[in-house]
């Protein structure tokens, strides 16, 4: 049985729905800022009215596993019917979970995030490479197989990724052999590779991302201080499409499901003006 490759069903969902990413992130001051607890129960109903809200008016949605985690069993739980909605919804979801390991070890994680029936699978989850990019490699195989996709951290919006981020050895940036070894699984595929690089939208990043053929996944818009107009500039140089990832500043909207679709189309319309 064929799949649909997640390259193909990111460039659609963006394509009808603009290119923003809401982050789901149950911060502890946003649920306070909510009237909500921070318990199960708050967590719940703050993750899934935002799901509820945003589905079909954003291109995908991305959870942060570790609001979740924090919370135990009973919040992994929550993540499993979040993720349910959003599937149930139509709305592609990338799993913000950043693991990374070797051998069997990252094979387990690939079974838990990327393989059909799993209750965490998502479409695409977030992959830390710094053991090494072949380490991503049962990653890579079951993503491949069951049509999901990958975003590997490159440049991370954070300023102290830079001291190893931006090394250098053999004449380029380690940042840039990971974008480079993403864009060589993505050559010849259309429309769109399926594995995506991090690259923060809050610095000039000085990379070069002409060959990706994927999606730059790019936090910092928002709270961190990005812009649609840097998003722009930024990424102006881009073989793929950005995805520009927005939370605190798009949740702060909430807890109104009204205002939560409002904030999210005016972004997608600071965006396409920019």
């Amino acid at each position: 049985m064929s799949v649909t490759r997640f390259g193909a069903r990111l460039a659609a969902s963006v394509a009808a729905h603009g290119p923003v990413c809401a982050g789901i992130d149950p911060h502890t001051s946003l649920l306070a800022a909510w009237g909500l607890a921070d318990d199960v129960s708050g967590l719940e109903r703050f993750a899934r009215t935002a799901v509820a809200a945003l589905a079909g008016h954003v291109a995908a949605i991305k959870p942060q596993s570790a609001f979740f985690e924090r919370h135990g069993s009973a919040g992994v739980a929550v993540l499993e019917r979040v993720l349910a909605d959003a599937r149930d919804s139509g709305t592609l979801v990338l799993l913000d979970v950043k693991r990374g390991d070797i051998g069997s070890t990252m094979g387990g994680y690939a079974d838990a995030y990327l393989a059909d029936g799993s209750p965490l699978a998502a479409d695409a989850i977030t992959v830390s490479p710094y053991l090494g990019f072949g380490s991503l490699g049962p990653a890579l195989d079951v993503a491949s197989k069951t049509g999901r996709g990958l975003f590997v951290l490159a440049r991370t919006s954070n300023p102290d990724g830079g001291s190893v981020q931006q090394a250098i050895v053999e004449g380029r940036s380690v940042a840039q052999s990971m974008i480079d070894a993403a864009s060589a699984v993505n050559a010849g595929i259309a429309p769109l590779g399926d594995v995506g690089v991090v690259v923060g939208a809050t610095h000039d990043h000085g990379l070069s991302l002409g060959a990706l053929n994927g999606a730059v996944l790019a936090p910092g818009l928002g709270a961190q201080g990005a812009t649609p107009a840097d998003v722009a500039r930024r990424f102006s140089g881009l073989s793929g499409l950005v995805l520009p990832s927005v939370s605190r500043s798009l949740l702060a909207a909430g807890p109104d499901a009204g205002a939560l679709r409002d904030a999210a189309v005016r972004l997608r319309e600071e965006l396409e003006q920019a």
